[in-house]
């Protein structure tokens, strides 16, 4: 097991006019589940690709452990990987698969089949030794990719976007397994996905990407309770965090015809007249008053069950000039209907604000 240090490490493809990983600064513990997440684009597989050493790195460095490993090739790297496609051989089966890189290797064919059988009782699979790859459901082909990875006993366990094959129901429970066995193993571990309730429910830590920048990186919780900008606030979250621009006034903000009280710190940090209200979808209430509360109007329900989602917009305009989006929270047992309008109040402990100009969090 060893720690892993990303030191201002950036990558830049020819003919591209920003780097595709810029000036990436992260330090991940030993033993800990980092999930790098982010849409399409962000840089979060390059980033997993350079610590790999699949990826060259144009400046700054990579560290495994005491090792800087910027100028190593993949095998002198001490790493696993497990990837999207499973990368299995047809032609063997999943004992010989998992086996494979150790007989490569020059281990003893006794020492081979105990890791293999080890690894296969802690993945469940070991009524499927003997059978190929197409014998396999998409749930156990991921099973036999982590056990390949698990009998080497790397420093490093390294996951790209190893669920997205899989269909919904079993990513749920191909996720849960693979969080809990990565804390029994103890391996460090950096995952990479762009379903952010994956990333928040397996990660130790999740670092946010976008354009290749590393937006921030912290705790599932803090993330969700502390946005560092509008970017991480509107990725993390489903339904999205509730954004709209409002114009600053001498006490709050102005947005969707309604004022919202705001704390003379934030009025004073502002750098305009404008800032961006963030508002979770749990944290509006429904409430009969009229007086200084957000009114919207219902133009889609969302039943799941156990909550229920209104979607709509609110009925004034915001500082841009439109009318913002919004979803809210309600009781599942009485939800309204499509066309009602509905009287929101944001619950203050729950606002979130950003600069209109910089979309950083202000204090």
């Amino acid at each position: 097991m060893a720690t892993i240090t990303y030191d201002k490490a950036s990558r830049r493809y020819a003919g591209t006019e920003r780097p595709a990983v810029d000036a990436l600064e992260l330090e991940i513990a030993d033993g800990e589940f980092l999930v790098l997440v982010g849409p399409s684009g962000s840089g979060k597989s390059t980033a997993l690709r350079m610590l790999a050493g699949l990826e060259d790195i144009d400046e700054g460095a990579v560290w495994i452990g005491d090792r800087d490993v910027t100028q190593l090739p993949p095998r002198s790297r001490d790493i696993a990987m497990v990837f999207q496609n499973y990368a299995l051989y047809p032609h063997m089966t999943v004992a010989q698969n998992m086996g494979f890189a150790l007989k490569i290797a020059g281990r003893p064919a006794s020492e081979i089949k105990q890791k293999v059988l080890d690894a296969a009782k802690l993945l469940d699979i070991e009524d499927y030794l003997d059978r190929k790859p197409k014998a396999l459901s998409g749930g156990q082909r991921q099973r036999v990719a982590m056990g390949r990875a698990i009998v080497r006993e790397p420093q490093v366990f390294l996951m790209d976007e190893p669920l997205s094959n899989l269909d919904a129901k079993l990513r749920v429970s191909t996720r849960t397994q693979i969080a809990a066995l990565q804390r029994r193993l103890g391996v460090t571990t950096v995952y990479v996905t762009h379903d952010q309730v994956e990333a928040m429910t397996m990660g130790d830590r999740v670092a946010v990407l976008s354009d290749g920048l590393l937006q921030q990186c912290d705790t599932p919780r803090a993330l969700y309770d502390h946005p560092a900008n509008v970017f991480v606030a509107g990725f993390i979250g489903s339904p999205a965090m509730n954004l709209a621009s409002a114009k600053l006034t001498a006490d709050g903000a102005e947005v969707g015809g309604a004022s919202v009280a705001l704390s003379r710190e934030i009025i004073s940090a502002a750098d305009g007249d404008t800032i961006t209200l963030g508002f979770r979808p749990e944290s509006l209430e429904v409430t009969t008053d009229t007086e200084g509360t957000l009114p919207m109007k219902v133009e889609l329900v969302e039943e799941l069950g156990s909550d229920a989602y209104v979607y709509g917009k609110l009925a004034g305009e915001d500082a841009s000039g439109t009318q913002s989006n919004v979803v809210a929270r309600v009781d599942p047992r009485t939800p309204p209907r499509m066309g009602d309008t509905l009287h929101l109040r944001i619950r203050p402990d729950e606002l979130h604000v950003f600069s209109g100009t910089t979309g950083l969090r202000l204090p």
